[in-house]
């Protein structure tokens, strides 16, 4: 993996089949597709898409004014390192309270079950541990999200709690509560030492 600061190129790290780099205004329409499918959305809106001017006037205005603000930190479009195809984006979102940044991720359906959000969200994680003042990441998703989960603790990261909240439109699942996973950085295993792969 290569690491370092944003170059002027906007790509924040590259790995074997990820460039992660920043978003462009000329990603609305991708944001757009990416948040259409109903089954990316799944486990986030029951599979409600997202509005595009959402898109286009909040997420992604949030988006790029994070950069700035939150250096290393933030949402990144991933795209793969052989053909240039946009697969999703990856995040290290600031928390509110300084607990540490939210590890997140939203692949395309063409990118499942190919290990690429294991092997973006290792990335990010040991890019995370980079930054000094980061002592946790942290990530919650939905108790039913198997998938998510699995990448979760491959990615790292252990299991916290389960915790219920009341949602004023539950989506199926729900019932089962949210899950709560984070790696601290004194039980992060620097890439290639022992026991990672």
């Amino acid at each position: 993996m290569i690491r370092g600061v944003t170059g002027s190129d906007g790509v924040l790290l590259t790995t074997a089949r990820l460039r992660l780099r920043r978003f462009t205004g000329d990603d609305v329409p991708r944001l757009v597709e990416l948040d259409g499918d109903p089954e990316v959305m799944r486990f986030l809106t029951g599979g409600r898409p997202t509005p595009p001017a959402t898109v286009r006037d909040e997420q992604l205005p949030r988006i790029l004014d994070g950069y700035d603000r939150y250096p290393g930190l933030g949402r990144w479009a991933a795209e793969d390192t052989v053909d240039g195809a946009f697969l999703g984006w990856f995040a290290l979102d600031p928390s509110d309270g300084g607990t540490g940044p939210e590890l997140g991720y939203r692949l395309r359906r063409p990118a499942w079950g190919r290990g690429l959000a294991t092997e973006g969200a290792r990335a990010l994680v040991d890019h995370a541990f980079t930054i000094p003042d980061v002592r946790r990441v942290w990530a919650q998703t939905m108790a039913v999200n198997v998938r998510s989960r699995a990448v979760l603790a491959k990615a790292g990261l252990r299991y916290v709690r389960t915790f219920h909240l009341d949602w004023p439109d539950p989506i199926a699942g729900t019932e089962h509560g949210e899950v709560e996973y984070e790696l601290l950085r004194v039980d992060h295993l620097p890439p290639c030492g022992p026991g990672r792969r």
